[in-house]
Parts: structure tokens; C-alpha cells; sequence
């Protein structure tokens, strides 16, 4: 059974919710394009995120980012991963909403946590206190991805391919989404 996409599905979640690796595989399942936000804004600005907060501050990434969503949002269907903020902002979520489908990788914090503890690649948890900012962050953060069109539930059992397929699965609720092509 073959499958046609017919709106681009953006992830949306936590850091270490595994948005990137789960939609490389997603990708890769539904032989469709796989995007990552993040990696699009680095090379536009050739600077990494770190960088760009440090030099320009949050608020200014935040809006690069919008853009470049919008660009991406614009361009053929495929699977887009978002940095974890991107989906704060109620006109991306809108934008998201309208242009395609926004699909929640939740995971729970003890996850997220063991995920990201020993990467110093994240900007917002480059404090005296990781695994509180991680925390607080998730606390805040939390009732937004729950306004995501569809949610996934990630286990700490789950392989990146057994993820991917549970989204898949979910995105199936969606006629206008995901087309069974036989």
C-alpha cells in the first residue's frame, strides 16, 4: 500500500523529544522530504542557533525562524521539524495549522532530560541549573504542544523507527493529511 501526502506535517515538541530523528525516519517511510527548521535557519545565517542567540538575543531567532517556517510551509509537502519554540507563537501555529498538520512528540520530562543532559548545543540550557531550566521550560511549555493537531505519545521504549511509525499511524486519522494511494 502506497500513501500520498498532501500537507506538510510539522513536528512540534520538547528538545529531545527526537523531532529531528523520528522525522528523518517519517521521511523516509512516506518517501517524502524531510526538513529541519533549525538546520535551514543555521545556513541562512551561516551561524548555529547558540550563536545567533548570542549575538542577536531570542526575540530576533524567534522571528528568523517564523520566516523561514513560512518559506518551508510554502514549498512542496514533507515532514518539518521545528525547534522547540517555534510552535509558541500563536501566528506560527496558525500558520502551521492552515498549511498543514502540527503533530506533538510527547515526551515526558525524565526522557527529555536523559536525552539532552550532555549536549551543550542548547542555548536555553546553558544555565547554573539544566535540569531546572529543562523543567521549567517543560512546565511552561507543555498546555502550548497540547494545542497541536495531533499528539504521539513517546515511550522511553520505543526505537526512533517505532515512532516514527506511531505517527505515521496517527497522521492515518487524517484523510486530508495522509491519502491511502491504492
Amino acid at each position: 500500500m502506497t500513501v500520498k501526502l498532501k500537507k506538510t506535517v510539522v513536528l512540534v515538541g520538547m528538545m529531545g523529544a527526537g523531532k529531528s530523528a523520528v522525522g528523518k525516519a517519517l521521511a523516509a517511510s512516506l518517501h517524502v522530504p524531510f526538513i529541519d527548521s533549525d538546520e535551514e535557519i543555521e545556513k541562512a545565517a551561516n551561524m548555529t542557533i547558540a550563536e545567533i542567540f548570542a549575538r542577536d538575543g531570542e526575540p530576533f531567532f524567534r522571528r528568523k525562524e517564523s520566516q523561514v517556517i513560512e518559506r518551508l510551509l510554502g514549498s512542496q509537502s514533507g515532514i518539518l521539524s521545528t525547534g522547540g519554540g517555534a510552535f509558541l507563537d500563536p501566528a506560527n501555529r496558525k500558520m502551521i495549522s492552515d498549511r498543514g498538520v502540527s503533530v506533538w512528540l510527547d515526551a515526558d520530562l525524565p526522557l527529555l532530560w536523559q536525552r539532552v543532559r550532555h549536549k551543550d548545543s542548547r542555548p536555553l540550557l546553558r544555565s547554573a541549573d539544566p535540569r531546572g531550566t529543562l523543567e521549567k521550560i517543560f512546565k511552561a511549555r507543555v498546555p502550548i504542544y497540547a494545542l497541536a493537531d495531533l499528539k504521539v505519545k513517546a515511550d522511553p521504549s520505543y526505537s526512533i523507527e517505532t515512532m516514527a511509525m506511531k505517527v505515521r499511524d496517527a497522521l492515518h486519522a487524517r484523510p486530508d493529511v495522509l491519502e491511502d494511494d491504492t
